[in-house]
Order: structure tokens, then sequence, then C-alpha cells
């Protein structure tokens, strides 16, 4: 008999919507490219996130005991993401309530399919769920009154020998509201997935979201993005990571270049023409990011290293290595200590009154008479949007 599991009220009112297939072109949610809403670090981080940069305002909280979501996490969100755009873009009926075979999720993002990488998959599952968030972004001014989660629930099924037949979750609104609005979401390149680094990650991110095919680039300010970032290495270790990042040019569709002018130090991102077709549009000026005159690292170019390596994509393998944890340079510092005493972990719902649809695993992925029903004509695929950021 397969395990049975407790139906939340929220999925009763919500149709799964059942992924079919894991073939989708990845896309990213632009609110989540460039502003500070995971660590970075592979290590388990508790400290939080406290961004503020004119009205916008970011605060992401984590549990002790699963740390805060990270942006390999995130690799399920874009996931989700381009699976809802895609079969929005077939006149599909999507939803918030996605129903789907963890083989689906880790080829599409280029992860192995072993018995380690479904319980790793499970412990991201689980970190998503235990970030708090608080956002201006696409909020009114009771913004603090919404604190959501990246995704609100998830459960797998289970055959009466442990095999693992199929797994769902429900995302926030937030989320799906940014992603059904296709204004709000950029195509990435598949290679995306193959950078180990987590600043490469985000700093890729930025680039697609800020640089996109313009041309001119667009150039940031180092300590700018550093404060962007929400990192917890120094600001001189952070701007010898972009240096050592800049040297090995990573980033897919991208080329990156340190730059100083008057003891200041930028760095320059402009798409690689040689990787890419002819650039989309134009712009009239260089973009440039508005960053205050705030001291800059002056650490010169150097092989010797201020992090260890760390050689796995998973955080529960990470190598420890110093800086990462309660810096006191770190912008998010101060403010530790009071938060994580009135943030503590969320107290999980245990009731195992009813039985979900994973109950039954052949009703697993058994589409609903008013999902299929309610199938929209076919969609004029729009194309996304490749200019990048011009404001």
């Amino acid at each position: 008999m397969a395990r049975r599991f407790s139906a939340s009220a929220e999925r009763e009112k919500l149709d799964p919507f059942i992924v079919a297939t894991g073939d989708a072109s990845p896309r990213d949610q632009r609110d989540l490219m460039e502003r500070p809403f995971f660590s970075l670090a592979k290590m388990k981080r508790a400290a939080p996130i406290l961004y503020e940069a004119g009205e916008v305002k970011v605060e992401v909280f984590a549990t002790p005991q699963h740390g805060m979501a990270t942006i390999w996490d995130a690799d399920v969100l874009i996931w989700a993401a381009s699976q809802i755009v895609e079969a929005e873009n077939q006149g599909l009926q999507t939803s918030r309530f996605l129903r789907f075979t963890p083989y689906q999720l880790l080829t599409a993002i280029g992860r192995a399919t072993g018995q380690r990488d479904y319980k790793l998959l499970k412990g991201a599952l689980t970190r998503l769920q235990s970030t708090s968030v608080r956002t201006t972004i696409r909020q009114n001014e009771h913004w603090r009154r919404h604190q959501f989660s990246w995704i609100n629930e998830w459960e797998e099924c289970r055959t009466r020998k442990g095999k693992v037949e199929g797994m769902e979750f429900v995302l926030p609104d937030w989320f799906y509201r940014g992603v059904i609005d296709r204004s709000l979401v950029l195509a990435i390149d598949p290679a995306y997935f193959r950078l180990t680094g987590g600043i490469e990650r985000w700093l890729y991110r930025v680039a697609r979201k800020h640089a996109g095919r313009q041309p001119a680039g667009w150039v940031f300010e180092v300590p700018h993005l550093h404060e962007k970032s929400g990192s917890l290495v120094r600001a001189s270790d952070f701007a010898l990571q972009l240096r050592r990042i800049a040297a090995r040019q990573p980033l897919p569709g991208y080329r990156l270049q340190v730059e100083r002018e008057a003891g200041r130090e930028r760095l320059r991102i402009v798409p690689d023409r040689r990787l890419r077709g002819p650039v989309d549009g134009t712009v009239e000026t260089l973009g440039t990011s508005p960053a205050a005159d705030i001291g800059t690292s002056h650490a010169h170019l150097s092989g010797f290293r201020t992090q260890r390596e760390q050689l796995t994509l998973w955080p529960e393998n990470a190598i420890p290595a110093p800086n990462l944890s309660n810096n006191r340079e770190s912008n998010s510092f101060f403010a530790t200590a009071s938060v994580e005493k009135q943030h503590g972990h969320k107290p999980g719902n245990g009731a195992e009154s009813q039985p979900s649809p994973c109950s039954d695993p052949t009703r697993l992925f058994r589409g609903s008479g008013a999902t299929e029903a309610r199938t929209r004509p076919a969609a004029r695929r729009l194309p996304d949007t490749d200019a990048g950021e011009t404001s």
C-alpha cells in the first residue's frame, strides 16, 4: 500500500498542473535575477538578507535547522517557470499546484538521477519551503504583512517498496503571477545550469537582465554589485572573486571586463557576439548602475585564494570556507542577531486526516476533468524580451 498524506485546503482548491514532459526552454523570473533573494554560499546560511535600494526592499529569513534557500535550490523555481510558460504557449491551463516526477525536474536542470540526487532534491525543496520572504516588489504599502515562502508545501508519493512515484508542490501566488506575466520572464542559456560558483551564477542572471543583448552592454560599480548580491564575503574578497571570474570568462553569452578609473573599480558586461547571433535592438548610450560613492577594494589580481575551493553543487558536500558567515563586514551582519530571535523554525503540518492524490500513485498524473475542460485556445507565442533593462 502506498504512503498516505494529508490533503491541504490549498491544494483542494487548485486544479493540478500536470507536467507531461520535461522539455521546455529555461526561463527565469526578472525580479529574482538581480535582487538578493538567495544565499550564494554552499554552506548553511542562517543570517538574514536585508536589502534596500530606494523604494525596493527585500528581506529573506532562514531557519537555523535548514538554512536559507540557495541559488542552486532556485533551479527548481526556474524549472517551474519554464514549464508554466511552455504550457501557456501551447494554450494549456496552468496552476500554482504542480505535479511531476523527480526525473523530469532533475534531468531538465542537468542533475543526475540517482538515489542520492533524489535525497538532495528533497533537501532543496525543504529549504525553499522554510525560507521566508518579504519584499516591496509588486506589493502595496502593506508589503510587510505579506510574507511567503518559495514553496508553500510539497510532498512525494512512494510505492509500498519505497520507490518515489512522483512529487507535487504549490508555488506562492507572488511568484506565479510574476511568471504568467510574460513581460516579467526572460529566456536564459541552458549552460547556466553548468555554472558551479554561486557568485558567477548570480552574475549571469544580472547580466541577462541588465545587459541582455544590447551591443553596449552594462557597467556596474563593484561595491554596488557586492551590495546587490547579499553575499556574506568581505567586499575585498568579493572584488577578488569578480576578477577571477572575469579572467576565466565562464558566463555563457557574455564577456566580462574589469575597469579602473579614478580609483574606482567597475565591471563591464557585454554580449559575446562570437557565441550568439545578431544583437536584437540598440540603445542610445551605455547603461550604468547608480552606485553611491563608497569605498572600493584595492586588492590586486592574484593567484592567492581568499576562500577554499567548493567543488560540489550541493550544500551538503560543501568544503567549509572562512568568511562565509558571521562576517562583520557583511551588509546584513548587524541586524542578524535581533532578526533571528524573531523568526524561528516554521511548525510543520502533521495532520494526516485525509488522503491526497499522492495516496494513490496510479492517480498521480491523471488529469482532472476540470483541468482538461478548461484548456484554452492556443495562445500566440510571445518572443522573450532580449533587450535587457534600459533604465
